[in-house]
């Protein structure tokens, strides 16, 4: 089976001065003004004489229309349009510890919870009591102001300490 896009290796991509080889074709100039359907090699002549490149942008139409253009600025300005539609998901990471957490656990958390902000994710943290926990709330409240004042500088609290049951959470959003 004969491949349709013979030129090129992929279907996608598109050609340029020599790689054109159909005559003639429709030219629009670097303007955007139409040149009418002339022959290939006159209008490589006339990119070549403007200092620009012939790209063929529509190669199943009859006959294929080139426009004279920067191909180099032209590659850029499509790669530079992909890339701005990929905008980052925020996404809500937790951080959960205890009250009787250790100094050297808690940091480790503290770090995972650093890197989710400097990648631009929001953090709930959540001190967790089980049993006779609960009568020592301050203790909780002391694990998570010492938590929050690490992160100070990477995150800003969003939503304050606030007690639910059997837990107290906060929520840190990237500065």
């Amino acid at each position: 089976m004969a491949k349709r896009f013979a030129s090129t290796d992929e279907p996608n991509k598109q050609r340029i001065n020599d790689q054109i080889r159909i005559s003639p074709v429709r030219v629009i100039g670097a303007e955007g003004n139409q040149l009418g359907v002339i022959p290939t090699a006159e209008a490589m002549e006339i990119a070549r004489q403007a200092g620009l490149d012939l790209v063929e942008v529509a190669p199943t139409s009859d006959p294929p229309v080139c426009r004279i253009m920067d191909f180099g600025k032209y590659k850029y300005q499509q790669k530079k349009r992909m890339s701005k539609g990929h905008a980052h998901q925020t996404r809500t990471k937790e951080i959960r510890v205890r009250p009787k957490t250790g100094e050297h656990d808690i940091n480790v958390k503290v770090n995972r919870a650093r890197g989710f902000l400097e990648h631009k994710d929001k953090v709930v943290i959540t001190v967790m009591f089980r049993g006779r926990e609960l009568a020592h709330i301050e203790e909780g409240h002391r694990v998570l102001n010492e938590i929050i004042e690490q992160l100070a500088d990477v995150g800003k609290l969003e939503a304050p300490p606030n007690k639910h049951g059997r837990r107290i959470v906060c929520t840190m959003g990237p500065k």
